[in-house]
């Protein structure tokens, strides 16, 4: 239960950016406080001496106080509607027994499930106690989707479903014999079956592998991520894993002006100028994307090997890094990064 209300609390922190804190009916910390709350009060309690307003909520039948800092009307009115959001969620998070098996599996993969739901969806359809991972799939066009997924489970285990119109969710357990070699095998499996059953080109979001089903909504999360971060990027490809952009990931939970100010360092004088020249940012992503093989990337881009060298020896000029060294490499592409989140 308290797992739960947490990631209530968490959620209503990062959409919002109130900074919620959550007690026991008794004022015993539980989420986003160090100190006991006051218990004795009734409605909405300003205390001017701790600058928080204190009020009461219900989750999922149980009471709970909240604080949020400051004690003006503002406060006052985000007790009111903080407490109607803890008592919504805590409503719907909990009536999943007569859901349709989609529409359950729906909701635990967008988190919108405890883990007491978690585990009766498990009974309920003798979901086996293996590893898993999930898919996000974005297709592009018209086509029947869901047939298509429904129609590669390899067990009675997997499971398909439409998130959306366009966005699909695979959940696939792994089998101690099975024709996929890995996730990313598998991925690319489903890609090549859009484009050649439907004629519709499929993006892939591949989460981690996972040890047990109660934690497949993080992978889907994960899968979800992947794919909105090869959007921003223009990442080369149509599947791409959640590991690809853990970097990516790191450098945007950073807040911006700090962002901005290693950017700054990084990227100075002439160098800036680098990332607007479309045709050598783009040599450098292909050197990148080629793992450093100049032959490989000369091939790639049909252009003559001393051509490429040329140009490498450009953006060293510019940036002073020397692409085919890997620590240089690896800091190029923070600056890429860098430059795409600021």
């Amino acid at each position: 239960m308290e797992a739960d209300l947490k990631k209530a609390v968490a959620a209503i922190r990062e959409n919002t950016g109130i900074a919620l804190s959550v007690f026991t009916d008794r004022g015993e910390p539980l989420s986003g406080a160090a100190d006991a709350a006051p218990s004795e009060f009734e409605g909405i309690f300003r205390d001017t001496g701790r600058n928080a307003t204190y009020f009461r909520a219900v989750y999922r039948g149980r009471q709970y106080i909240c604080a949020v800092p400051g004690c003006s009307d503002v406060q006052r009115n985000y007790a009111y509607f903080i407490a109607d959001v803890l008592a919504g969620a805590g409503s719907r998070l909990s009536n999943t027994a007569n859901l349709p098996k989609g529409e359950f599996l729906r909701r635990i993969l967008l988190g919108e499930c405890s883990e007491e739901d978690v585990r009766r969806y498990r009974e309920k359809y003798a979901v086996p106690d293996r590893p898993c991972f999930a898919l996000a799939v974005r297709a592009e066009g018209e086509g029947d989707m869901a047939n298509l997924l429904a129609q590669y489970a390899e067990s009675d285990a997997d499971a398909a479903v439409m998130i959306s119109p366009h966005d699909g969710a695979f959940v696939k357990f792994t089998e101690a014999e099975s024709e996929y070699q890995s996730s990313a095998d598998f991925a690319n499996f489903l890609a090549q079956s859009f484009l050649e059953e439907l004629g519709l080109r499929a993006r892939v979001g591949i989460g981690s592998t996972v040890r047990r089903f109660e934690d497949v909504g993080q992978s889907y999360e994960q899968a979800s991520t992947a794919l909105r971060m090869s959007a921003q990027f223009n990442a080369a490809g149509d599947v791409h894993s959640y590991r690809e952009f853990v970097l990516s990931r790191m450098l945007e939970e950073l807040p911006a002006s700090r962002r901005a100010e290693y950017l700054a360092v990084l990227l100075d004088g002439e160098a800036r100028e680098l990332l607007k020249d479309e045709e050598l940012a783009g040599t450098a992503e292909e050197f990148l994307g080629n793992d450093l093989n100049v032959s490989e990337t000369a091939r790639n881009l049909y252009m003559h090997r001393n051509t490429l060298m040329y140009r490498l020896d450009k953006l060293e000029r510019l940036t002073g890094l020397n692409l085919r060294k890997f620590s240089d490499a690896v800091t190029f592409r923070v600056i890429t990064i860098l430059n795409r989140l600021v």
